[in-house]
């Protein structure tokens, strides 16, 4: 249940960390002859056996960022049938480990001369959930681009924080799709 509850702020809090998103494409595809998508099958998290769920306001949270970012790339829903492209996406819950030592150092007791330090190290386990994108070829069923980011998870935020945080993250994970060209 814990790790259901990670995964439905997921997203509104992976805007808030500031991490840069990862994208990797086929760089042999015309990506200018996408025009239309659609969902894949796969992209409803809920049904896919999962141990980390996005619950259904999330889940049209995220569609709709999609949908959203795509169109002002010039690339309309459709159906699957007529779609040039189908999109994925997933995300997940990762336990990690953050520490931080300091060190003290003192001198001149007032029975002896000398120097010392002492060291004390803290050390935090945080959650860290990344979202997906997937973008796949109709024709081919081949993944022709992938994007990615990663955030720190944080708790209690409104359902208006946690649209706005969708948006940003979606709007960045969408950044480079479809692909500039690199000079």
């Amino acid at each position: 249940m814990l790790k259901h509850l990670f995964v439905a702020v997921l997203l509104t809090l992976v805007a808030a960390c500031g991490s840069t998103p990862d994208w990797d494409y086929d760089t042999s595809v015309e990506f200018a002859n996408y025009k239309t998508f659609a969902w894949s099958e796969h992209a409803d998290i809920k049904n896919h056996g999962s141990d980390y769920q996005i619950n259904d306001l999330m889940e049209k949270r995220i569609r709709k960022a999609i949908v959203d970012n795509l169109a002002a790339q010039g690339i309309k829903f459709v159906d699957a049938k007529n779609a040039d492209v189908l999109v994925n996406y997933h995300a997940s819950v990762d336990q990690k480990l953050e520490s931080d030592t300091m060190q003290t150092t003192y001198s001149a007791r007032w029975n002896y001369w000398g120097w010392g330090y002492q060291t004390q190290t803290t050390t935090r386990e945080y959650d860290v959930g990344t979202l997906v994108v997937d973008i796949v070829d109709a024709k081919s069923n081949q993944l022709v681009w992938r994007g990615a980011k990663e955030g720190r998870l944080r708790k209690k935020q409104t359902p208006e924080q946690r649209t706005e945080a969708i948006n940003k993250t979606i709007a960045e994970i969408l950044k480079n799709f479809p692909p500039k060209p690199q000079f």
